[in-house]
């Protein structure tokens, strides 16, 4: 390179150092080049459900996973339904041990040159509190692997982990002065009091706020309205998500996923790893 460009950029690197600048995409730690890009927007709902959790969302690029836990016994079992339970199926062994060694093996991110964090949504099926109490001590155990609120200031991790479900975990959560967890909000929190340093997701069933399903042309009304929840989540610094969106391939669910793109919504849901590559491969803007 120029000896000025390369001036530049040792320049940059020196204070990236000091910690006054993030370090640029080349100056990852282990030195190696930048992986396939991230697909940011792509939430594998239910992803444990998959045959190889976490694995598999990973091998499609996606930016966001979903796991549902239960307080069992001490332990946090990770499933849909009570009946489905396994003592050998841990958030722990499923999730946490697995991203660990992973960004451990890619220089501190889970895909490698791409320091954005991934985010792992929790579900919380079982009684909030003492669920989120328990989940905080195994994310302890992580701490150097997550995005963490610390007496007012947001340190961010390879991973940001959100905390959804039952809502008596917002609790003990926001009590917390530090904390390697946020909050799920939903739309009856936009524009609260409440800071993207604790609900950084506003999420919602889309079914109980649009009657549009993809089928014939999205009513103005209701692209108004999509659009106006998007842009008054993202002046506050929020992400926004809907669950319940049409999820079986086909022309109605495009439509949807279109339009979603179109307004800014932040994470497509969906339990199709394939089809939602494929489909933010051909229209997502790079």
């Amino acid at each position: 390179m120029a000896l000025t460009t390369r001036r530049r950029a040792l320049t940059t690197l020196a204070a990236a150092v000091a910690g006054s600048v993030a370090l640029p995409a080349y100056a990852h730690a282990d030195g190696r080049r930048r992986g396939p890009r991230p697909l940011w927007r792509a939430h594998a709902h239910n992803d444990y459900e998959h045959p190889r959790p976490l694995l598999d969302a990973l091998g499609h690029r996606f930016g966001s996973v979903e796991a549902d836990i239960y307080l069992v016994d001490g332990r946090l079992l990770v499933a849909h339904d009570p009946e489905d339970l396994d003592p050998a199926r841990t958030l722990e062994s499923l999730y946490l041990a697995p991203l660990a060694a992973r960004v451990h093996a890619n220089g501190g991110s889970v895909y490698r040159g791409h320091r954005e964090p991934l985010q792992l949504l929790i579900d919380i099926k079982t009684e909030g509190a003492s669920t989120y109490l328990a989940l905080d001590r195994q994310l302890a155990k992580y701490r150097r692997l997550f995005t963490t609120y610390t007496h007012g200031r947001v340190l961010p991790g390879a991973v940001t982990a959100v905390v959804s479900g039952d809502r008596a975990a917002r609790v003990p959560l926001e009590a917390q002065r530090v904390r390697r967890a946020f909050y799920d909000g939903r739309l009856s929190d936009l524009g609260g009091a409440a800071p993207a340093s604790l609900i950084p997701l506003i999420s919602d069933n889309w079914t109980l706020n649009f009657g549009w399903s993809g089928t014939g042309p999205f009513p103005d009304a209701e692209r108004a309205k999509l659009r106006g929840i998007v842009e008054q989540a993202h002046s506050r610094g929020q992400r926004v998500r809907f669950w319940a969106t049409p999820d079986v391939a086909g022309p109605e669910r495009e439509a949807v996923w279109r339009e979603l793109l179109a307004a800014g919504v932040d994470h497509l849901n969906t339990d199709d790893l394939a089809g939602l590559e494929a489909f933010l491969d051909a229209h997502e803007r790079r």
